[in-house]
């Protein structure tokens, strides 16, 4: 017996559900992402925030409940007994209609519920005024005229002045009641506030220079280690302080640079040792072909491979000894390039510089020179036209290295970057070379914080990019 399924319609009510489910994180996390782009960015202004902002909602929500509650309600029950004096004073008159001028009932007003009272033609009342933006008493006085008189009535209470008019139209007169704000308002609500914002700002004023001294160990910690890394000397007088997790944060960075200071040394040390004991044998050798006999195509063989030999350990150890022994200082951009110029004439090249922004540059001179020699060495030694272009300005500098050389292959450009490494075609097949100019270039680039990259040139060869913080 065959049976048939039958298929669940698609697009149903569960099917939107689930997508409505499914694009509320990416909904919430794109309004997180726009929220952050008008965050600041400083750990001190956000830590401000977060004291500042719940402490802003609190008196916010504190302050809206006791004007919707305290405020509105004390005010409505002043209004409602003051309005209750003014109907018995209605009362009274219409209960004793013998007393033509009421002088009893006006005295009584104004000795025992605090009233003046005064009776005037029966004109007609004065048009409605404005209403005042803040209307919490006119609201009240007319929702309690209403339901306790019952009569026409004209109110007054705008102005600052400390008095409220009342006017209520009777049979053949107007009674006027002039009535002490304070009798129906509750006026002393600005002291509530004042109090408020008041002690709200002596907390900020002690918790300000709290928050700050909490900070500042952590912003001189990430100065430190800013300045670490970009190969200069820390700050002499950076010491781990505050909270007992700052504190450990800074004892463990002085540990890590001292770790890796050692490993400079002892890498630095090893190679130089290196380097001596064989340039000694190499010496040796020399010596001993220089003293034996032969064939003088043999001799001079023999003599090229030694001097290949000592140039590639001049090389290790360029590359093992580093920068970090230099300090920083000033170095003049604009007398670099004269000096460029004159060695592109001797390379017989076309040297076009330009300069942008101020000349002088904060890094280590003798690596940063090394730095630019390697890179615009090797535009010279494969190009007949070279551009740099220097951009110094706002804490950064930027040199700009194009040439109308060979180029070097896209998926080749980061591994001429590797120690020791020699492509075998296009630039870097150099006879003289040892692969690590590049190396020893992108070493002290990052080692100043910054770093080298390549792309096409314009030029129809190779551009590199040096970006260092200066």
């Amino acid at each position: 017996m065959a049976t048939t399924q039958l298929e669940k319609p698609k697009g149903g009510p569960g099917d939107f559900a689930l997508r409505t489910l499914r694009a509320m994180p990416r909904a919430w996390n794109r309004f997180w992402r726009r929220v952050a782009l008008y965050m600041p960015k400083r750990l001190y202004a956000r830590s401000l925030i977060i004291v500042i902002a719940p402490m802003i909602l609190l008196q916010s929500v504190v302050a809206f409940v006791f004007m919707e509650r305290h405020w509105q309600t004390v005010t409505q029950r002043l209004s409602q007994a003051t309005i209750a004096d003014i109907a018995a004073v209605i009362d009274m008159m219409e209960t004793y209609p013998h007393d033509a001028d009421y002088a009893n009932i006006i005295r009584i007003a104004q000795d025992r519920m605090q009233l003046k009272v005064d009776l005037l033609p029966p004109d007609p009342l004065p048009p409605p005024g404005p209403k005042p933006f803040f209307s919490i008493l006119d609201e009240a006085l007319s929702s309690e005229i209403t339901k306790q008189i019952n009569r026409p009535f004209w109110i007054d209470t705008v102005g600052n002045s400390n008095v409220v008019e009342v006017r209520v139209q009777l049979e053949g007169k107007v009674l006027r009641v002039f009535v002490r704000r304070s009798q129906a308002y509750a006026s002393n609500t600005h002291i509530f506030l004042i109090w408020m914002v008041g002690t709200s700002l002596v907390l900020l004023m002690i918790a300000i220079p709290f928050l700050r001294n909490q900070i500042r160990p952590i912003l001189t910690l990430a100065e430190a280690a800013e300045s670490f890394g970009k190969g200069r000397p820390m700050p002499r007088d950076f010491r781990p302080r505050g909270a007992e997790e700052v504190r450990r944060a800074g004892f463990a960075f002085i540990q890590m640079r001292e770790r890796i200071e050692r490993q400079i040394e002892q890498r630095t040390a090893m190679l130089t040792g290196v380097s001596h004991d064989l340039r000694t044998i190499l010496t040796r050798f020399k010596l001993q072909l220089a003293l034996a006999g032969g064939k003088s195509e043999t001799k001079a063989a023999l003599n090229q491979d030694i001097d290949d030999m000592q140039s590639m350990l001049e090389g290790y150890l360029s590359f093992a000894r580093g920068e970090a022994e230099e300090d920083t200082g000033r170095f003049d951009l604009e007398t670099y390039f004269q000096k460029l110029g004159e060695e592109a004439q001797l390379r017989r090249c076309k040297l076009t510089t330009t300069l942008t922004g101020d000349p002088t540059v904060h890094v280590r001179p003798n690596a940063f020179a090394r730095l630019l020699s390697n890179v615009i060495g090797n535009a010279f030694r494969y190009a007949k036209t070279v551009e740099v272009h220097a951009s110094h300005g706002r804490g950064s500098l930027t040199v700009t290295i194009d040439d109308n050389g060979p180029g070097i292959a896209p998926d080749k450009r980061e591994e001429v970057f590797k120690p020791f490494l020699r492509l075998d075609e296009a630039r870097n097949l150099d006879a003289s070379g040892t692969g690590l100019g590049l190396s020893i270039a992108r070493d002290i680039a990052r080692s100043h914080g910054g770093d080298i990259s390549l792309e096409d040139s314009p030029l129809g060869g190779l551009r590199a990019v040096i970006k260092v913080p200066a």
